[in-house]
């Protein structure tokens, strides 16, 4: 054991009950696993997204389509180029003519403060759909520092913003 184990109080310690972060105790180790394992197949982030882009690899097909569920003026300020536009309110009429359902889905919407690519989500798994939100959305998009298409054209940050990325790293470790 290290230092950490061999100090960690339990449940009923005085540290703990003045925690504010351990108030209500941590998952038994399986059931915390069981949780974040499900979590993932909910989710997946930018930097994912990023890695797996058919610009990125040089393949055809990612082995997903990427939806924008913003509007269309959304769209038009930047978009991560080769996704779809396909905003939520349309996804009840144009989904099973714009999509496949073999293929998964991942949505996208503003970011971190917007639950629109969940709503778009859950829109799309209820008519079939596999699906997954990318965290972050085209906010965290453009602050890691990949291109995005305007109406103008392609375009990138001239900086990765610090906090969010590496700079230094095309690999953040996790």
């Amino acid at each position: 054991m290290n230092a950490l184990q061999n100090s960690a109080p339990d449940a009923t310690s005085p540290i703990t009950a003045k925690s504010p972060v351990l108030r209500v105790p941590p998952a038994a180790p399986a059931a915390a696993a069981a949780h974040f394992r499900a979590n993932l197949t909910f989710y997946t982030d930018v930097s994912d997204v990023a890695e797996a882009h058919p610009r990125a690899t040089g393949a055809v097909h990612p082995g997903y389509v990427l939806v924008d569920t913003r509007s269309t003026a959304a769209w038009d300020q930047g978009h991560v180029p080769d996704a779809i536009h396909l905003p939520t309110a349309l996804i009840a009429a144009q989904a099973e003519r714009v999509l496949d359902k073999s293929v998964p889905v991942v949505t996208y919407c503003w970011g971190p403060g917007c639950n629109g690519a969940a709503r778009a989500a859950l829109a799309l798994a209820e008519l079939g759909f596999q699906v997954k939100e990318m965290i972050g959305g085209i906010e965290y998009w453009i602050r890691e520092g990949f291109e995005v298409e305007t109406v103008g054209g392609t375009r990138r940050r001239a900086d990765t913003d610090p906090l969010t990325a590496p700079v230094d790293s095309e690999d953040c470790g996790c």
